[in-house]
């Protein structure tokens, strides 16, 4: 018999079970204030007789005792009898009666904290322990039983449910009973979702039979990248510094656009040390337009500015140490869409105050550059999946593989080009004196093309800041892949260019490298490559 119940369902019987006691008295409270019978188990039933409540036991109604530490209690058919049975299939109703079963209205579960466990560096054994059985098979039985019994598994609904329970004369609708199906449908899969992630890690299978991504919902977006694109943010629970993380303190509401540049800009900025030196990042279509290092954040901001000021304007600004006064000062000049850092001062704050559609976010760290992760790219028919690219080299990493070798000033630029072009879509070049980017080519087809167009910015900014001759003159400069030809290298000699790393590995390389050394170049090979599509 097909069960098509839609009518409002009167709440008589509610099973309480959860791990996050959290508002669990006030609830309880308001569901026995309507005649609501309250069923539990272990910690949530002393928890509700400690408020003065009256609590029918699990191990009452089922005739067995909890056991096995607890993980055998919920799993009875007096239990999922009440949860599953339909109460208009007259055979249903004859076997509840038959085997004294009696229906459960409403389940309110949360599940034992797995993700935090596991989060919190937990052993092996102590996140296996950590695994809900019960939980999740209770859920699923009284989320498909929706048109009988309504599912709350968030401590968020808990208003909610009574809200409804208030307009409805103690009932809830059959839409309300849908939508927390749902809602509980995505947690029980959210859940398996961490324990198999986790356990692929724990074992070390790095492209495991299956995989499945998981999130938390945290803002519903106006649109995605166009208009016509519906959009939101999710979270997916790490609670890892970032965008996902980060406290907005004015501005009005990010967008998908905002939100994709601001993560690019932080992630970027993150790679230098806040101990050692201020930086900051300059983004724009999530491509960086000007990168620098200071002796303070003043002065990072002030040449990263300087890389592009064109491409600055309407730009993402992320930084390394906490906003200061005079830097927000500065940033202030122009229009800027989001700005984000570890912190800000009280001064930097009211600064920023009078700008009203400048968006200011603060987080309690930055994001950890060389932690591991998963990158989830979908398409057409299916998903492409790969370890985040932390990958970074230090001075003994690199091969020195022309006559000259790069000197100490050389290297230290070399080193933060490579970091930078790291950030930069593909294929990229990127240009940097005294430890900031004097020019940037992102994105194009061809290398010598992007040496080119980085380049004639550098030559463009020359002539804003009314200099002499472009900062390519006497520059480091990065390539993101190999050189296939010498053209690329000589476009970036050709710009001033003195020293140039690179991942090598080109069938050419032998030419590359005759042509550095004939053009005076110091060249270093990375054997990495950091291509972001």
């Amino acid at each position: 018999m097909q069960h098509s119940s839609n009518r409002p369902v009167a709440l008589r019987r509610a099973l309480i079970s959860v791990s996050d006691k959290t508002g669990l008295e006030d609830l309880a409270k308001a569901l026995a204030a309507r005649g609501v019978e309250l069923l539990s188990t272990g910690g949530s039933a002393k928890t509700m007789r400690a408020a003065g409540l009256n609590v029918t036991d699990v191990a009452d109604v089922t005739g067995f005792p909890e056991m096995m530490d607890g993980r055998v209690k919920t799993l009875h058919p007096k239990v999922h009898g009440g949860l599953l049975a339909l109460r208009d299939n007259p055979d249903h109703v004859a076997a509840m009666d038959e085997h004294g079963i009696t229906g459960i209205d409403l389940l309110v579960v949360n599940l034992y904290p797995f993700e935090a466990t596991v989060a919190g560096g937990a052993d092996y054994a102590t996140a296996i322990e950590n695994i809900d059985i019960g939980g999740p098979a209770m859920i699923r039985a009284a989320a498909k039983n929706h048109g009988d019994v309504c599912t709350v598994v968030d401590v968020s609904d808990y208003a909610a449910l009574l809200a409804e329970l208030e307009a409805n004369d103690g009932q809830t609708r059959y839409a309300f009973r849908q939508r927390q199906a749902q809602i509980a449908y995505a947690r029980t899969a959210a859940y398996d979702t961490a324990v198999s992630t986790w356990m692929a890690g724990a074992i070390g299978d790095g492209a495991p039979r299956r995989v499945s991504v998981a999130g938390t919902i945290k803002q519903s977006l106006r649109y995605g990248e166009n208009p016509h694109q519906l959009a939101a943010f999710y979270s997916d629970g790490s609670n890892l510094q970032g965008i996902a993380t980060a406290e907005q303190h004015q501005g009005k509401a990010l967008s998908y656009n905002n939100i994709n540049d601001t993560d690019a800009a932080f992630e970027l900025v993150a790679e230098f040390d806040s101990s050692a030196s201020a930086a900051c990042a300059i983004i724009k279509h999530a491509n960086p337009c000007g990168v620098a290092q200071g002796a303070s954040l003043l002065e990072a901001y002030q040449s990263a500015f300087d890389c592009d000021r064109t491409s600055a304007f309407g730009g993402i600004v992320a930084l390394n140490q906490p906003l200061d006064e005079a830097t927000a000062q500065a940033i202030s000049q122009i229009f800027t869409e989001v700005v984000i850092a570890p912190g800000a001062s009280d001064a930097a704050k009211a600064v920023f105050a009078a700008k009203k559609n400048l968006r200011l976010l603060t987080t309690n760290g930055l994001p950890v550059p060389h932690a591991p992760g998963r990158i989830y790219k979908q398409v057409a028919g299916g998903m492409l999946v790969q370890d985040k690219d932390i990958g970074h080299v230090e001075v003994g990493d690199l091969k020195v593989v022309t006559k000259r070798a790069p000197r100490d000033a050389e290297m230290a630029d070399l080193l933060f080009a490579w970091r930078v072009a790291k950030h930069v879509k593909s294929n990229a070049i990127v240009y940097v004196k005294d430890t900031a980017t004097v020019g940037i080519g992102a994105g194009q087809m061809s290398r010598v093309d992007s040496a080119l167009i980085a380049a004639k910015k550098a030559e463009r900014m020359a002539d804003t800041l009314e200099l002499p001759s472009p900062l390519t003159q006497g520059s480091a400069v990065a390539s993101d892949a190999f050189f296939p030809f010498a053209d690329g290298l000589m476009e970036a000699a050709s710009a001033g260019a003195t020293s140039v790393i690179q991942p090598g590995g080109s069938m050419r390389d032998d030419e590359v490298i005759a042509a550095a050394d004939e053009a005076g170049l110091a060249m270093v090979f990375t054997g990495q490559r950091h291509f972001r599509h």
